[in-house]
């Protein structure tokens, strides 16, 4: 990355989508809008391009605003493909070009953001050795940790890092060696409950202590709510609802101020300058 760039900071979204369900383009998706809201030129790049959530999100929007006639804040977004080459040594320089020459393509935005799949492919971990954040969204539940780390049932410590962790810590090296550059680890705790239970308590135990030897910020992200699944349709989010003249109910509101929380936790120490983002 040139220097102009470094000054920039890139945030990574990742989770293992063969789990399932951790809110991790819904959250992208918000988060995109938000920076928009704020004033900042955002790109996105899907790299999970094949399973392609952020990618239909973004068309759901297109489409919803050429439907009803409005006018949405949209990124500058790109579709990334990994390399189809059969040899390994081809496949990499490619992916690493193709990536290269999309980030020079949305250079002139303040931030861009880029959503990389749960999958083990080439292309994944390089983007993520670009980041300057990574977030990862994560269900508040043990069977969603395991992907993470491996923690002993008793003690709530940990037992040793998982593939996933492993990986992290990988990517903070190579950019450390390629740029001096530091990478912010968040690890996102979405679905949370509502109400206080054993296993939300246990949960809070095992971050913190996980936090502590694995080096990641923890955040609280959404709670369980219906209208996330809702607008995934018309591809909006909850900034749209008002500027439309949507009918906005309590659950709606309570959800806005947990989107405003989120994006003050991730941005606090970004947002001092101009930035990519990268999810």
């Amino acid at each position: 990355m040139t220097t102009k760039s470094q000054n920039k900071k890139a945030l990574h979204y990742r989770f293992r989508k063969r789990k399932g369900g951790s809110g991790k383009s819904t959250t992208a998706m918000h988060i995109i809008v938000s920076l928009l809201d704020m004033g900042f030129k955002v790109g996105s790049i899907d790299i999970d391009a094949r399973q392609g959530t952020l990618s239909r999100y973004i068309e759901n929007r297109t489409q919803y605003a050429a439907d009803k006639k409005v006018k949405l804040l949209m990124s500058d977004h790109v579709p990334l493909l990994k390399s189809e080459e059969d040899s390994f040594e081809k496949a990499k320089k490619e992916d690493e070009k193709n990536f290269k020459e999309t980030l020079s393509k949305l250079e002139r935005n303040d931030f861009i953001v880029i959503d990389t799949p749960g999958s083990d492919m080439y292309l994944s971990h390089y983007a993520h050795s670009y980041a300057d954040t990574i977030i990862t969204p994560l269900n508040d539940s043990f069977v969603d940790l395991d992907v993470m780390v491996h923690i002993n049932r008793d003690s709530l410590e940990l037992d040793k890092p998982s593939v996933y962790a492993n990986r992290i810590w990988e990517q903070k090296k190579h950019k450390a060696l390629r740029e001096r550059g530091n990478i912010d680890w968040i690890v996102l705790r979405n679905r949370l409950s509502n109400i206080h239970s054993t296993n939300k308590q246990k949960m809070e135990e095992a971050l913190l202590k996980l936090s502590k030897r694995l080096a990641f910020r923890c955040i609280p992200g959404f709670s369980e709510r219906v209208i996330f699944r809702e607008m995934f349709l018309s591809g909006l989010t909850l900034l749209d609802l008002k500027a439309l003249g949507l009918p906005l109910q309590f659950s709606h509101i309570a959800a806005k101020q947990e989107l405003r929380d989120l994006v003050t936790a991730i941005s606090a120490p970004m947002l001092a300058e101009k930035m990519k983002v990268t999810f």
